[in-house]
């Protein structure tokens, strides 16, 4: 073989292996879009974005998050089975929006099961949350990255104060498609009535439903004053919003790229806890001052409701098989 005919296969090697390598690197290239159900601004926003900034740094740019809020990519009470199906990458959702997917779920959305928020995070950020997540990817596919800020569902109605139990009797209060959300306010006394997110603004304008619950951040970026005279601090359940990743997502990524993801879920969940802890004080005291959100507070006596939260409490630990029952009383446990 000639010296210039070596020479020639010896460039073609050379550009075939150049433009593998220019491939693989557009390859590996990943746009994800993260869909959520709430507005800007809301408590979404900040786990959201970070995650989004953070994603891209750490992946050196082959990752590029495009967030996609209020409802624009999927609606919230869909988005699960969207990410399971591969339609959807990425999204966040409100823990209990998950129960109708994962039944273990309910025992977070039981009544009072956090004594405080040392309690839920100790639970979520230990060995309980760690069995949740890895029970919940067997089962459907679904990766946790961050399990979010943990925040209370405050009360909200358009009848009257809330100042004790008894004041629920017969209200009519918009809730989740949650079992164990529309059996506590039975026991709560009120009228529950399950709708979709998207439906509730206008159930709660056309007086179909006379109140409901969110989280603190949610009725002020929701505007929901304007229409809701009375507030109440209630804090009957503890709600995180979990930041999840699709099967067909997490099977795309390479293991840098997954090393980085899992970064940025960790970090921008801890970015977003400092945010929002420093924020509900303030939006409380926005929501309940003459001349910004202007809506009524009183003085009320929890003592009924925590009462009434236990015995939900107990009727669903021995009524959902020994796996569920096992499950509470480890988060039972982790307060002591």
């Amino acid at each position: 073989m000639s010296i210039l005919k070596k020479l020639s296969l010896t460039f073609a090697a050379v550009i075939v292996s150049m433009t593998f390598a220019v491939q693989s690197v557009y390859a590996g290239n990943v746009v994800i879009n993260l869909g959520h159900g709430n507005t800007e601004g809301s408590a979404y926003d900040p786990l959201a974005k970070k995650f989004a900034e953070l994603a891209e740094k750490y992946s050196n740019g082959s990752i590029k998050v495009k967030v996609r809020c209020c409802a624009s990519l999927v609606k919230e009470d869909e988005a699960f089975k969207a990410m399971q199906l591969g339609t959807v990458d990425m999204a966040i959702i409100t823990g209990n929006n998950l129960s109708p997917h994962f039944g273990l779920t309910d025992a977070f959305v039981l009544p009072y099961i956090f004594k405080d928020k040392a309690h839920a995070y100790k639970v979520l950020e230990g060995p309980v949350g760690d069995s949740y997540k890895k029970k919940l990817l067997d089962a459907t596919g679904i990766t946790i990255l961050a399990f979010g800020f943990v925040g209370d569902r405050d009360f909200y109605n358009s009848r009257k104060p809330i100042k004790s139990m008894a004041d629920m009797k017969g209200l009519k209060v918009r809730v989740p498609k949650n079992q164990v959300m529309i059996d506590t306010f039975k026991e709560f006394g009120a009228a529950p009535i399950a709708l979709p997110w998207a439906d509730t603004p206008t159930a709660l304008q056309t007086g179909t439903v006379q109140g409901a619950d969110n989280g603190t951040s949610f009725i002020k970026s929701a505007k929901f004053y304007e229409i809701m005279p009375y507030f109440t601090a209630l804090e009957h359940f503890t709600y995180f919003s979990p930041l999840m990743a699709s099967p067909k997502l997490m099977k795309k990524l390479d293991a840098d790229q997954k090393k980085a993801v899992i970064r940025a879920g960790k970090e921008a969940n801890d970015y977003q806890k400092a945010i929002m802890s420093k924020r509900v004080g303030e939006i409380r005291k926005f929501l309940t001052t003459e001349g910004q959100g202007g809506m009524k507070t009183t003085e009320f006596d929890r003592t009924d409701f925590i009462a009434a939260g236990q015995r939900v409490q107990d009727r669903y630990a021995t009524s959902k098989g020994a796996e569920f029952t096992a499950f509470v009383n480890a988060i039972r446990a982790a307060a002591n």
